[in-house]
C-alpha cells in the first residue's frame, strides 16, 4: 500500500501559511472482526506444566475483533492532519484498552509523519511469505489452539515467531516516524521512539501493563521497494533498528531483516529471513530479552479464477542463548495450508490446516505438537 508522503521542510512551510478556510472533518472509522472454530491434536510435555504431559485435543474458538477511529481533515495548504485510535474489541479478563494510538501529518506528494503510540517504521516496511486465511503461524494467535508458548517465549514482535520484528520486542511504544516520498515504488522510513517501557522509565506502556524499560534511544529505519511490471509485481524489503541497554553491564539490542514477495499473474511466492539479538538486554541471565532469535518463513499463494484463493506456507525460529540453559536451543516450525473464499464486500470463509510444533533442546522432552483443522468467518468494513 503505497504511503501518503511529506517533508520536514514542507510541514514548516505548511503549517505557517496563511490561515486556510473553515475545513469539516471527515470522522471515518472501521475495523475487522475474524471468529475461528478449530479442532486440535496436541500433545507433549510442557515447561510450564513442570514436566507433566499435555493432552490438549478438541474443539476451540478464537475471536480477533478491533474498531479503528480514524477522523481526518486537509487543509487548504494541502497538508492532511489525521489521527488513527484502535480499540481492541474483545472480551478480555482485564478491562478492554486502546491498541494503537498515533497522529499523522501528510501531504500528497511530500511525505508523512506519525506521531504516537505505533510499531516502527523497520516492522511497517518488512514482508514476509504471502497468507490468504487469517490464522497466522507467524504470530502468537496459533497459541489459541496449540498452547506452544508452554514451552518457549511466543514472542510476536522477534524473529522466533515472526517476519516482523521489534527492537527487544517492544510493541507500539511512543515513537516519531517519518516515511520518504515514494520514489518510483521506493519509500524509506526511520523511527526514534525514547525508551521500550513509555516516556519514563518505570512508567507504563499503552497495554497497560508495568513498563519497566530496559532499551533507550531505539532507532529504527525500514526500504520497501513495490512495483508492477505488467502482469509481474515485485516487493522488496529490509529493516535495521538498534536500542541501548539501560542496566549497567547489559547488552545492546538489534534486530535486522530481509523479505521478498514475487507475482507472476495469479500466483504469489515470497519469503523473508530476520533475527534478533536479545542477549543479556536486561543484564545477567536476564528473561528480558528472551535470547537471540532468528527465523525464517517461505510459501506462495494462488489467486484461483473466480472467488477462491490458497495458500501453502511454513514458518522456522530459533531461539539460541540469554545467559539461562532454559532459554538456549529452542526451535518452532509450523507449515500450513489453506484457501479463502470471497462472498462479498468485507466477507471472507477461511479453511485451513495447520502443523506446529515447539522443541526445547535444553530440556530433554520438553515439546508441544499439534494439528489444527479449522475455519474462520472474516468481516472487514
Amino acid at each position: 500500500m503505497k504511503k501518503h508522503l511529506l517533508s520536514t521542510s514542507a510541514i514548516a512551510l505548511g503549517l505557517v501559511a496563511a490561515p486556510a478556510s473553515a475545513q469539516e472533518w471527515n470522522l471515518d472509522w472501521g475495523g475487522y472482526m475474524n471468529q475461528h472454530v478449530a479442532f486440535a491434536d496436541v500433545s507433549g510435555t510442557a515447561v510450564a506444566a513442570a514436566g507433566v504431559a499435555f493432552d490438549g485435543d478438541g474443539v476451540g474458538f478464537h475471536s480477533n475483533s478491533e474498531i479503528h477511529f480514524t477522523p481526518s481533515v486537509t487543509l487548504d495548504n494541502g497538508l492532511t492532519f489525521g489521527i488513527n485510535v484502535q480499540l481492541e474489541a474483545e472480551n478480555q479478563a482485564g478491562p478492554t484498552y486502546i491498541d494503537e494510538t498515533y497522529m499523522i501529518i501528510s501531504g500528497d506528494t511530500l511525505g508523512r509523519i506519525e506521531i504516537g503510540s505505533e510499531n516502527s517504521a523497520g516492522y511497517k516496511s518488512m514482508v514476509g511469505a504471502p497468507s490468504v486465511t487469517s490464522m497466522a503461524i507467524n504470530s502468537p494467535s496459533i497459541s489459541a489452539f496449540i498452547p506452544l508458548s508452554a514451552t518457549l517465549p511466543f514472542n510476536f514482535r522477534q524473529a522466533g515467531i515472526s517476519a516482523w520484528t521489534e527492537v527487544g520486542g517492544n510493541n507500539d511504544v511512543d515513537r516519531i516516524s517519518y516515511y520518504t516520498p515514494d520514489f518510483n515504488g521506493l519509500t524509506v522510513g526511520i523511527s526514534y521512539a525514547r525508551n521500550n517501557g513509555g516516556n519514563a522509565v518505570g512508567s507504563h506502556n499503552n497495554s497497560g501493563t508495568a513498563g519497566g524499560a530496559t532499551l533507550e534511544n531505539i532507532f529504527d529505519i525500514g526500504v520497501n521497494y513495490s512495483q508492477t511490471f505488467g502482469t509481474t509485481s515485485v516487493s522488496l524489503a529490509a529493516r535495521y533498528g538498534s536500542g541501548e541497554a539501560i542496566a549497567a553491564g547489559a547488552s545492546d539490542a538489534e534486530t535486522w531483516g530481509i523479505g521478498a514477495q514475487v507475482g507472476f499473474g495469479d500466483f504469489t511466492i515470497g519469503a523473508h529471513y530476520a533475527e534478533n539479538d536479545n542477549e543479556n538486554v536486561g543484564g545477567a541471565a536476564s528473561a528480558t530479552g528472551t535470547g537471540n532469535q532468528e527465523g525464517w518463513s517461505f510459501g506462495g499463494t494462488y489467486d484461483a479464477p473466480g472467488a477462491w484463493a490458497f495458500e501453502a506456507l511454513t514458518f522456522q525460529g530459533q531461539y539460541d542463548s540469554n545467559g539461562a540453559a532454559a532459554a538456549a536451543n529452542m526451535e518452532y516450525t509450523a507449515y500450513k495450508v489453506g484457501a479463502s473464499r470471497d462472498m462479498g464486500p468485507g466477507v471472507d470463509w477461511d479453511i485451513y490446516a495447520i502443523y506446529a510444533e515447539a522443541d526445547n533442546k535444553a530440556l530433554a522432552g520438553t515439546e508441544i505438537k499439534g494439528t489444527v483443522i479449522g475455519t474462520a468467518i472474516n468481516l472487514s468494513f
